[in-house]
């Protein structure tokens, strides 16, 4: 006759794939914590990850190449600029046009940060934001989805 087992004993592991699921739930919330900005550049990010997710793609390398990160990157600005041009126009027109004269005037005053009497970042991060923003947050995308190809077996050259 068969010995009946208690359940714990049957299932000794029931909730294997709550780990995924919970970070899964972690990274939404984390996401919708983004700051405006970032979560209208968020979509086209993902756009870009999603159209180099196959099998054997650059993304998957055990070293990404840096070229075509910053490719990658400088090809989702380019989208976010000519997208989103009237919401960059409005919310920031001091980054998103500059005149020669205005980076003199901020390289001139490099040394306290301030200009006309108001604390603004120097030259070179106002330029850049929307470059620096991208990549960080393509590099992290990249990252889960890294994990994520971990996870369902996919290799990882």
């Amino acid at each position: 006759m068969m010995q009946k087992l208690p359940y714990y004993m049957v299932y000794p592991m029931p909730f294997v794939y709550d780990d995924e699921r919970i970070e899964e739930r972690d990274m939404e919330y984390m996401k919708s914590l983004y700051p405006d900005a970032a979560k209208r550049i968020l979509p086209y990010i993902e756009e870009e990850c999603d159209r180099l997710e196959y099998q054997c793609s650059m993304i998957y390398d055990e070293y990404p190449d840096q070229l075509q990160l910053r490719m990658m990157c400088k090809r989702i600005c380019e989208n976010v600029k000519k997208h989103e041009k009237f919401w960059m126009e409005c919310e920031y027109p001091e980054m998103s046009s500059h005149s020669e004269r205005e980076l003199e005037e901020n390289s001139a005053v490099k040394d306290t940060g301030k200009i006309r009497g108001q604390e603004r970042p120097l030259g070179p991060m106002r330029q850049d934001w929307l470059q620096n923003l991208v990549e960080v947050m393509l590099y992290q995308e990249l990252l889960r989805r890294r994990r994520e190809g971990r996870r369902r077996g996919r290799r990882i050259y």
